[in-house]
């Protein structure tokens, strides 16, 4: 019994510095033309830069849509890097990831 405990402290131990490791990673997304988006591996936008020639009322659903785009592969490119970290540690390597 207290072998499982120690192994779940040791996991639990590890998964916070993964948790960590994530929030250090910094993700640029730079795919829609105008705009940046910066997001760290644990998926918390850090910033949005928007070139101000974009900011027009005719380019509103333009820049919705290219946000749109850059936050969903912010996220995509996140979760990636989250899984490159996970295959790196012992105990923490689940299937499918």
């Amino acid at each position: 019994m207290f072998d499982k405990v120690k192994e779940m402290l040791e996991l639990k131990k590890k998964a916070d510095h993964l948790k960590k490791e994530l929030e250090a990673t910094i993700i640029e997304i730079n795919e829609a033309r105008g705009i940046k988006l910066t997001m760290n591996g644990a998926q918390i936008v850090q910033k949005i830069d928007i070139d101000e020639g974009l900011l027009t009322a005719a380019n509103k659903n333009r820049i919705q849509m290219d946000l749109l785009k850059s936050f969903n592969n912010g996220v995509k490119k996140s979760q990636q890097a989250a899984a490159h970290k996970m295959r790196n540690i012992p105990g923490l390597n689940l299937p499918g990831m």
